[in-house]
């Protein structure tokens, strides 16, 4: 039924009611306060008024990077997000994990096995859809993240959980001049430390504790802790099957004299473990494996009775033996495979070591055949959150703590173990997180001098926060104490002799000085090593966004390091292969300082709060620096520069590193 029409009032009665109306709207009583409309107020119009107009459209038209997207990511990116930064990108390798749960909540139990930077952008995307979230999963380290690409940020934080990568990100944020907030917890405690080129300290401007590390006989011949199968099982058996066989040539074993013939055994078990490692994928490798390690080798060890005079010598294993007491655990595999709480028993064991290689042979293969021919040999690395090579560590360490007599371990705890987790706190993160946004707002303003250093201690005996003023550079930090530059660089046909004669020669004014060039594999030229003069940089394994080292070996007052981006050229650049990017610049490179004389002294230095001892310097060595800017003494390095493709040193020379180290510290287990 149609609604009926009023007829239209006529003016004089609209003018009575009127009259009515407001009469009685001035009788009747006010509004409450609550009942009243009020201004609409949006998340934005709250942080003009917390940070003021400027500070605020500043944080709005800022583009941002975080890299890493774990315990302090999830933190970290939720601020940025409810404060309004306007363009966020998210760089993380990882997928989440059943683990992560506690602590990093914006996962849920249904995201395990996703990417952890694709689930952190659709979670962090609700809190405030007007920000642009980019989530990249993959590797910071990764070619596509070269120098061109983080200049364009205003600003990078740092929420990672590794050393390697915190010095790679340090290394590429000063190298495109971008500030970086890096941050870092550990249980309890926190720290933020504001970085900025040429202002602050970086993050290798100090020393790093010293990780822990192992004797290789203690490795190879008599472990005696969980702990020392487990490094065997990542660090040797794996590289040595399906990673990076390691060179002894690149470690000092002068502290194993005493054990020379010793080690003249275990390089010859290296030997024999190569050979194994052709019969990847085929039916027998898994019994050639076992019987090698857990009954060859083990019966070698036994022979040497002078070694059990003092301990139990190990117990040898038969392949066939064990296998047919694991009926039941064969079984049962499937749910064998999803119980990480609980030390698996030997037969169990050998059944997870024996799925774990399949797995992986069946990936080796794969990217054997995916490969490019002239490309390198493809390899399998250790990582905690990669259930093949956490099922391969976890059941080796424990069938070689059996053989020891040495408690076995479930792998939720091997995980912890090799993968050098340290719990983690959400408070702290979160705690950290907040730091690190009030810090962005003086980078993005300017204001270094406002910066501060901050510690999260909470059983410090003075307060919870301690904040200081950004130590300054370090005028001896191989990282950021360098001249950096760049250079175009033709790689299709330019050579050593093209970068040294027309860049570093009349470019950056070396002129007839004495200098050595140099990157990450070793030495690349020198007034004594001229032989890679005509070879070409590709050759050389130098590669678009790689960096090279000049190092001035004049004894009167020298350049600092001289660090080179090479930026491959977009176009041909006629007859010049390489050319710098600026060439109407003449490049003012700094001195090195002048070493002050130093005193003998028996105290101590205060750093970070706490004291230690003084390091012996080491900058009165007489050693050439390496190419990275240290001085040497770390690791030997080889000479000339290996060519892209070749295999290296004798392979007679690989065997099991590790150091006889300070009793304190991390353990290293080589995390990526």
């Amino acid at each position: 039924m149609d609604a009926q029409v009023q007829p239209p009032v006529p003016p004089q009665q609209a003018q009575q009611q009127q009259q009515t109306g407001a009469a009685a709207a001035t009788a009747a009583p006010p509004a409450p306060a609550a009942a009243r409309p009020v201004a609409a107020r949006t998340r934005d119009t709250f942080n003009q008024q917390s940070l003021g107009a400027t500070t605020n459209a500043r944080v709005k038209q800022a583009t941002v990077l975080m890299v890493g997207a774990g315990g302090i990511g999830c933190e970290l990116l939720k601020d940025l997000v409810l404060t309004g930064f306007g363009e966020i990108h998210i760089v993380d390798l990882d997928t989440i994990d059943l683990s992560n749960l506690n602590r990093q909540f914006l996962f849920r139990h249904e995201h395990i096995k996703k990417s952890k930077a694709l689930v952190a952008k659709e979670a962090a995307q609700q809190f405030n859809p007007n920000v642009q979230i980019t989530a990249h999963h993959a590797n910071i380290k990764d070619a596509q993240f070269n120098v061109k690409w983080f200049r364009g940020f205003n600003l990078v934080f740092n929420a990672l959980d590794n050393l390697d990568a915190r010095r790679h990100v340090n290394k590429m944020c000063l190298a495109a001049d971008v500030p970086l907030i890096e941050s870092g917890t550990t249980g309890f405690n926190g720290q933020v430390q504001v970085i900025k080129k040429g202002v602050t300290a970086c993050y290798d401007c100090s020393p790093k504790e010293t990780p822990k590390s192992f004797p290789v006989c203690t490795i190879r011949s008599t472990p005696s802790q969980p702990i020392h199968c487990i490094v065997w099982g990542k660090s040797y058996l794996l590289n040595e099957m399906f990673g990076a066989s390691e060179d002894e040539s690149a470690f000092d074993h002068s502290a194993d004299q005493d054990n020379a013939q010793e080690i003249k055994e275990l390089k010859k078990e290296s030997e024999a473990l190569r050979a194994i490692r052709q019969s990847v994928g085929k039916e027998e490798f898994p019994q050639l494996l076992f019987d090698k390690v857990f009954n060859t080798d083990i019966v070698r060890l036994r022979s040497m009775e002078d070694m059990w005079k003092s301990r139990k010598p190990p117990e040898p294993l038969d392949y066939k033996t064990v296998l047919g007491q694991a009926t039941e655990a064969l079984a049962s595999k499937e749910a064998l495979l999803r119980d990480d709480q609980r030390p698996w028993t030997l037969e169990e064991n050998l059944v997870v070591f024996n799925d774990s290689l399949d797995r992986l042979s069946k990936r080796i293969l794969e990217m054997r055949r995916t490969q490019a021919a002239t490309g390198p040999e493809p390899l399998i690395e250790f990582d905690k959150d990669d259930e093949d090579t956490l099922d391969f560590v976890t059941a080796s360490a424990n069938i070689r703590s059996t053989l020891f007599g040495i408690e076995r371990k479930s792998r939720f705890d091997i995980k912890q173990m090799a993968g050098n987790i340290i719990p983690a706190i959400a408070t702290t993160n979160a705690i950290v997180a907040g730091l690190c946004v009030l810090e962005s707002f003086k980078v993005l303003n300017g204001e270094y001098n406002q910066a501060r250093e901050v510690f999260l201690t909470p059983f410090a005996s003075a307060r919870l926060l301690a904040s200081d003023r950004p130590r300054e550079p370090n005028p001896n930090c191989p990282v950021c104490s360098v001249y950096s530059t760049s250079v175009s660089v033709d790689l299709s046909r330019a050579t050593l002799s093209d970068l040294v004669e027309d860049f570093i020669k009349m470019h950056l004014g070396y002129g007839e000085k004495e200098f050595a060039l140099g990157n990450e594999v070793g030495i690349l030229y020198d007034p004594d090593e001229t032989e890679n003069l005509g070879k070409k940089l590709s050759e050389l394994g130098i590669k678009p966004d790689s960096f090279v080292t000049v190092t001035d070996e004049d004894d009167d007052e020298p350049f600092v390091n001289v660090v080179v981006h090479i930026q491959e050229a977009e176009q041909g650049q006629g007859d010049k292969p390489v050319k710098p990017l600026a060439a109407d610049e003449k490049p003012e490179i700094p001195r090195k300082p002048k070493a002050a004389s130093t005193q003998p002294t028996n105290g101590t230095a205060s750093q970070n709060g706490k004291h230690v001892v003084e390091e012996v310097d080491m900058l009165q060595s007489n050693k050439r620096p390496h190419p990275d800017g240290t001085n040497g003494t770390a690791e030997p390095q080889a000479k000339k520069a290996k060519m892209a493709g070749s295999n290296g040193p004798a392979a007679d020379d690989d065997v099991l590193v590790v150091d006889d180290g300070a009793s304190g510290g991390a353990i290293v287990i080589d995390d990526d």
